[in-house]
Formats: structure tokens, sequence, C-alpha cells
């Protein structure tokens, strides 16, 4: 893996924009409307794809349109586009299940849509695909399955696909998509601190891209979820990130790369001992092998601030996952905010 440069090529300016949605308080929405998916209709039209959380944390997730006529985009009232149906995604313990955490990229090469999720069920997370001619109507492809088998058997988030094919560390041109193998105890979503902390840095839980050979998808769409390779590329951060960090929004291809933005998760110490502090920085990577880090943030450019992203179901967070470029200089970005609600920031990034 090439290393990150030593002189930052990137200079971000974020403007927050307030929050964009918050539960209307049904029995859909109760337990929070967050961390959404976020892409354009064949006509341009801004859609946003928000989990929805109902009571005892059953996601599912939802369809909001957009007005732009406006200053400011606003969103109409949710449907429904995928609800826990698959075995996947249902189970009758307590501690929830469901469809989370979407990520939307429209591929050319496939002319679709295709949506990575996260499953929620009897094994704990997994990731699960869908596709969409339209980006309304979607058709479940199922659960991944990676042929190294070790990671069909812990879990697996944080998943977001390219929308160009790239070159794999085998040499194979590939569709490719951002994946978070967890550690076993992280089956309910998050290992305790301590015990994290303990591991050594390349142990803990970061992005890693997994590839699915170009002429396996062109021949059936469904060898989308047999990932042929996995390779982990962003190692925990010293200076920040130092628990974990993951993927946040779907890779956009810029003159310079592929470029992103991600999570990354420390300990805040409080009077009750270590929590949670979700923070957001920028990844670009190399255009043909996404493998090769060229940038990562040195510091994060967006953390919890305000009430929204300082008190909700989980305290502390900024996560970002949906994202809408405006050029190649200008996003917004959209993103969960203390699990809760969702927020958007205007980022530009100046590369250098």
């Amino acid at each position: 893996m090439r290393e990150p440069l030593t002189e930052p090529p990137v200079r971000i300016i974020a403007r927050r924009l307030g929050r964009i949605a918050a539960p209307a308080g049904t029995l859909l929405d109760a337990e929070g409307i967050l961390n959404p998916a976020v892409t354009r209709d064949r006509a341009g039209r801004l859609l946003m794809f928000p989990r929805m959380v109902a009571p005892g944390n059953v996601s599912r997730i939802g369809l909001m349109v957009a007005d732009e006529s406006g200053e400011e985009p606003r969103f109409g009232d949710p449907s429904i586009v995928l609800a826990p149906e698959t075995e996947d995604e249902l189970r009758s313990e307590p501690g929830g299940f469901g469809c989370e955490d979407p990520r939307v990229t429209f591929v050319p090469l496939l002319d679709r849509y295709l949506m990575a999720y996260t499953a929620f069920g009897p094994h704990g997370p997994r990731i699960a695909f869908a596709i969409s001619q339209d980006a309304y109507r979607w058709t479940r492809l199922g659960r991944v399955r990676f042929r190294d088998d070790a990671l069909n058997h812990v879990p697996n988030k944080d998943a977001a696909f390219f929308p160009e094919p790239v070159v794999s560390p085998s040499g194979v041109p590939s569709f490719a998509f951002f994946h978070r193998p967890m550690l076993p105890e992280s089956w309910n979503g998050q290992a305790p601190i301590d015990l994290i902390l303990s591991l050594p840095p390349e142990r803990r839980e970061a992005m890693a891209i997994a590839y699915l050979p170009v002429r396996d998808v062109l021949r059936d769409a469904q060898a989308l979820c047999n990932a042929v390779e996995s390779v982990r590329v962003l190692p925990v951060g010293d200076a920040w990130g130092r628990l974990k960090n993951g993927a946040g929004t779907p890779p956009v291809k810029t003159s310079h790369g592929w470029l992103s933005f991600f999570h990354g998760v420390d300990a805040l110490e409080g009077p009750a001992g270590p929590s949670l502090l979700y923070r957001a920085g920028i990844l670009l990577q190399d255009a043909m092998r996404p493998d090769r880090v060229l940038h990562r943030s040195p510091l994060p450019f967006l953390e919890p601030e305000t009430l929204d992203e300082r008190h909700g179901t989980v305290n502390d967070v900024v996560f970002p996952t949906g994202i809408d470029p405006l050029s190649e200089e200008s996003y917004d970005l959209y993103y969960g905010a203390a699990d809760f609600k969702i927020a958007r920031v205007r980022v530009d990034v100046l590369l250098r």
C-alpha cells in the first residue's frame, strides 16, 4: 500500500447546513431516522434513503423525494422501499433486526442503481445488496459471500459501491465495494472499548475493499454477491480514529482519484468512564488501484458540536453516509447525528 503523502494535498472547508430530517413520532421512526443514502434519479431528482428505526430497534429503509424549488431542499414524507423480510433480516431475540444504513450508487456499466445495506438478523450484521433500474423499485440480490470463508463468519458493515470498475490487487478488472469486517465481540454493534484498546492496531476494525470480477457480473448480476478478493486498506489512525474506522459515503471519481468521506471512532473520557466519539475525515485513493491510499485526513474535518450531534440514541456521533456532488470541489454531505436525526454539511475540497 502506498504511504499517505507527507504534505497533505487537500484543504477542506465545511459549513453546516442544519438538520434535514428528524423522527416524526410514528411507529416507523420512533427510535430514529438516520444514516441515509443519497442519489439522483434519472431525471435528476434528489432522493434520500434513510434508515428508519421502529420501537425495539427494528429498521426499515425509506425513500424521501426532495423538492428543490426553494433555496434549500425539502424532503417529503417517507415511503418504505425495504422492510425486513429475509432470513438475514429477521430474528426473534431481543436487540432488534432489519435493514440498516444504506448506501446507493449508480453504476453506468450496469445501467443500474446498486444499494448496499446492513442486514441485521440471527447472525448479527451482514452485508446485503439490492438493485434497481429507476431507484424507486428495488430487488434484493441477497447477502454477500466471500471466497475467504473466514469473512463469512464475522459481522460486517459499512458497504458502499464504487461506481466504476477498478483493478484488484491481483490485477483483475473488478467492481468493488467498501466493507468493514468486525470483531466477533462486536456482534451487536460495538465491542467494549477496553477490549479494543487491548488489541494491537492491526487487529482493530478498519475499512476494507472487496472485489467482484467484471466478467462474472456482466454475465449474471447475482455475481455481485460473490466477493473474490478482499484487502484491508485503511489502518486505524494514530492521531484520531484509534478504535476503528469504516466507510462513510460511496466514492466519487475526481481528476485526482477516488474521493470519499469516512468515519473514525475514538474513546471520549467522561465521569462515568469512556464513551464513543464518531468523527469524519476525507479519503483519496488511486483511480485504478483504490487499495493504494493517496491521502487520509490527518485530523477530522467534522466532529460532534451541535445539540443534535451530541445527544441522541448514541451520543457524540457524526456518521457520513450520503453524498451529492455539486462539482469536483463541492459536495453536500448527509450524515447521521447522534444516531437519531439527519443533518447536512456543505464541504468544499480544494485539491492541490
